[in-house]
């Protein structure tokens, strides 16, 4: 699952993909047959030393791999072929224990439960990574003023540091996302064939409960399994990450682009531009985050529509959002791994910025200029004489300054001093770097804060501090 033609040898290994491995499922489904066993011994239902057993033989290495192949290739099923040869492991003294009271999405929900866990703590991590640079970022360029743009051309000035603050922002909501969707994702489901606990009865609730508990996740209300608005959930946010990442990469990609050349993603060592060009250094992460962003958005229908469930279950929907969700981790993976080395490695040419800055002669100053006149003559009348001047400067008829430093209607109220400030871009960047600097606080405090993934795990303090100011 390669997001472009560029290897993952050129990032560093997030460890996503090898979590969703035939080999990896079928051990936390293991590990949730034992956790079932253990939890019904507490209950009353299966017998304590049977438990025990079951939960020490339930390690894939205990068991033979080519059995269970064998198993699923006769059968053409996912889970039966394991429990038999866990079964045929314990022997008839226990093995009739496994799988008591449990249909087989019970067991491998729960399970993909578990990994999804895994994936969404490293997604959590490299996020971390992400904050941090984002947020070193933020605190260097906070006063490096560069052109605002807006509608690809030139608007009012910024700092880059405005600019990196408005990537730990929506950064941060994203955590916050998806923190607030670990209580819907991360379940335990264990209500037997359709959810109505009718292999259990009342022990049924108990037994879901301590089964949630031992492997750290909450427990379903109603353990439908038909319920797959919180995966859906899942692979939506993600697409909202991989849009911000797309977002940047394509911004990165165009401020280093030569006519720009204000910004350049790290040279990896070795790289190659081009076959024939040697001077090219090209955006490679750059596209590489714009391509994956692409790649999990296109998830997101295949996600919603597979919320389509049929009556209590329809194991075509299930099939169809697991892949969903699998593949938008190993994406957003992948996104967030580039993102990160770009962001710890990006090169800034302040020089450059202020070049771009002074590209247009004054005019990305014109809003001052209108705000001090209007402030005597009113605002619109104000727009009225700059637009006129800026029109004219544009047409080649004086610089914007000159034809200012000429008009009556601007002289009369404008020393030459008055315009001189005005025109000095460097003092129209509003509070681009106040911004910056809480852009990086914020970012810092969210790193320190805590990313434990857990019902035990209170994600309250951690929200208030993404969240406040």
């Amino acid at each position: 699952m390669s997001p472009s033609r560029f290897t993952d040898d050129s990032v560093p290994e997030t460890g996503i993909r090898k979590l969703f491995t035939t080999t990896g499922h079928w051990q936390r489904w293991l590990d949730v047959e034992a956790a079932l066993a253990l939890a019904e011994a507490d209950a009353g239902v299966v017998p304590p030393d049977a438990a025990e057993a079951i939960a020490a033989a339930a390690r894939l290495e205990e068991l033979d791999k080519r059995r269970i192949r064998a198993g699923i290739a006769a059968t053409g099923h996912p889970l039966m072929p394991l429990i038999t040869e866990l079964s045929r492991v314990l022997g008839d003294d226990y093995g009739g224990w496994v799988h008591w009271g449990a249909t087989t999405q019970n067991i491998t929900q729960t399970g993909d439960a578990l990994l999804l866990r895994d994936a969404h703590q490293r997604l959590l991590a490299l996020l971390g990574r992400v904050l941090a640079a984002a947020g070193d970022l933020a605190g260097r360029g906070a006063e490096m003023p560069m052109a605002g743009r807006t509608h690809g051309q030139h608007a009012v000035p910024v700092t880059f540091g405005f600019k990196a603050a408005v990537w730990i922002d929506e950064l941060l909501r994203h955590v916050a996302r998806l923190r607030r969707c670990e209580p819907a994702v991360f379940v335990a489901m264990l209500g037997g064939a359709v959810g109505t606990h009718a292999a259990l009865g009342a022990d049924g609730p108990r037994v879901q409960a301590r089964l949630a508990e031992r492997l750290g996740l909450w427990p379903m209300d109603v353990p439908a399994r038909s319920a797959s608005d919180g995966l859906a959930e899942y692979v939506c946010v993600l697409a909202m990450l991989g849009g911000t990442g797309g977002k940047i990469g394509r911004e990165l990609y165009s401020l280093m682009q030569t006519e720009y050349g204000e910004v350049l993603e790290p040279a990896l060592p070795g790289d190659v531009g081009s076959s024939t060009m040697p001077h090219k250094r090209n955006p490679k992460l750059s596209q590489d985050m714009m391509t994956i962003s692409a790649q999990i958005r296109a998830l997101v229908p295949q996600a919603l529509e597979a919320m389509h469930q049929d009556h209590e279950a329809d194991g075509a929907y299930t099939a169809m959002l697991d892949d969903a969700v699998g593949r938008a981790c190993v994406l957003a993976g992948d996104q967030l791994a580039r993102l990160a080395v770009v962001l710890e490695g990006l090169e800034l040419d302040p020089e450059r910025m202020r070049a771009n800055l002074d590209l247009t002669g004054g005019l990305i100053v014109s809003e001052a200029v209108m705000l001090a006149l209007g402030k005597v003559i009113g605002r619109q009348e104000a727009h009225r004489v700059v637009s006129e001047a800026a029109h004219r400067a544009a047409a080649g008829e004086g610089t914007f300054a000159a034809l200012l430093d000429t008009d009556p209607r601007v002289t009369t109220y404008l020393t030459a001093g008055d315009l001189a400030a005005l025109l000095d871009p460097t003092r129209h960047l509003g509070l681009s770097a106040e911004l910056a600097r809480a852009g990086a606080q914020r970012a810092r405090a969210a790193v320190q804060g805590s990313w434990e993934v857990s019902p035990a795990a209170s994600t309250s303090a951690w929200t208030s501090v993404i969240s406040s100011p």
